[in-house]
C-alpha cells in the first residue's frame, strides 16, 4: 500500500495520471513549455495512440509512454526512463523515426515536407557522467556547429543531477524538476509551489483522493516499481562487489598485504584471505 501522501510519478500509473489525461493536458503543456526552447512553445495538444505498429512482421513495434500532436501538427514523444539501458540514445532515435514516417502521403503530389518531431526523455538515471549539465537539447548540426535541420529535436533530462533545494528554486523549470524528484516526500504542499499548475498536480496526485479502484491499480504498480528498483539495486551492488573482488585479486598478485587490500577494496580481511586462497 502507498505510504506517501502523493503518488510516485516514476510509476506507469503515476506518470500517466499526472501527464497523460486529456482533461488535464494543461499540466503536460506547462511541463513541456518549461523544458523546450522558447521558440518551440506549445499552445494546445492532442493525445494520440502510443502504439506504433510495424509495417511488416520483421519490424519492431514501438510503444511510447505519451504521444501528442500540437495545433501545428508537430509531434511530441514523451518518455519516462527509470534505469540506464544499453543503446538508450539509439532507442530515442529509433522512436523518432515513427512520427516521421507516418507523415508520408500516398500519391505523386507529396513534396516530402515534414512537421517537426520532438522526443523528450525524462530519465531517473545519469547517462553523461562527465557533463554537469542535466538538461540536454540535441539537434542535427554540420561541421561548423550550425543547425542543419530544425525540425528534429531531442530533449534529455537527467533528474538525479538536479540537486536544488526548495530555497533555491527560481524558475518554472526548477520547480517542475524539484516536484518530480521530491513529490513522494511531501507531507503537505510546499509553499514555493504556489502556482496554479503545481497545486493542480498535487491535488491530482494525492493518493487518498483517488477512487478506490485507482488506488488498487496504483498499489500494484508501486509494488512492481519497488521490485524493479530493488532488482536494479541488487544488480548494482553485485557489480560493485565483483569489481572489488577483481581489484583485490590484482592487488594480491602485486604482493600487497591482505590488510591493505581489505582497506583499499572495502572487503573484509576474511574475504580477502578467501580470495588469496583460491
Amino acid at each position: 500500500m502507498c505510504t506517501s501522501r502523493y503518488i510516485n510519478p516514476f510509476t506507469d500509473f503515476g506518470f500517466k495520471k499526472i501527464f497523460g489525461e486529456e482533461a488535464n493536458k494543461d499540466i503536460l503543456i506547462d511541463f513541456l513549455n518549461s523544458v523546450l526552447p522558447a521558440e518551440d512553445q506549445i499552445y494546445d495538444l492532442t493525445y494520440k495512440s502510443t502504439e506504433h505498429l510495424p509495417k511488416n512482421d520483421t519490424d519492431r513495434k514501438a510503444i511510447y509512454d505519451l504521444y501528442c500532436e500540437n495545433d501545428q501538427g508537430e509531434k511530441f514523444i514523451v518518455e519516462l526512463q527509470r534505469a540506464e539501458q544499453i543503446h538508450f540514445k539509439d532507442r530515442t532515435i529509433y522512436y523518432s523515426s515513427f512520427p516521421i514516417q507516418e507523415q508520408a502521403k500516398r500519391g505523386k503530389g507529396w513534396d516530402y515536407e515534414l512537421k517537426a518531431v520532438y522526443v523528450i526523455s525524462i530519465m531517473d538515471f545519469i547517462f553523461e557522467e562527465r557533463d554537469e549539465d542535466f538538461h540536454h537539447i540535441v539537434q542535427l548540426k554540420n561541421q561548423k556547429n550550425q543547425v542543419f535541420y530544425k525540425k528534429l529535436k531531442f530533449v534529455y533530462l537527467e533528474l538525479p543531477k538536479f540537486r536544488k533545494q526548495e530555497k533555491d528554486l527560481k524558475t518554472n523549470f526548477d520547480k517542475w524538476l524539484y516536484l518530480l524528484n521530491n513529490i513522494t516526500t511531501f507531507e503537505q504542499m510546499p509553499s514555493v509551489l504556489k502556482e496554479h499548475i503545481f497545486r493542480k498536480v498535487l491535488k491530482l496526485a494525492e493518493y487518498t483522493a483517488l477512487p478506490k479502484a485507482d488506488q488498487e491499480i496504483y498499489d500494484e504498480d508501486l509494488k512492481r516499481f519497488r521490485d524493479y528498483t530493488n532488482t536494479l539495486d541488487m544488480r548494482e551492488e553485485k557489480g560493485r562487489r565483483d569489481a572489488n573482488i577483481k581489484t583485490a585479486k590484482n592487488l594480491l598478485q602485486m604482493g600487497l598485504p591482505i590488510e591493505q587490500v581489505a582497506q583499499g577494496t572495502g572487503l573484509s580481511i576474511d574475504e580477502v584471505k578467501a580470495i588469496a586462497n583460491t
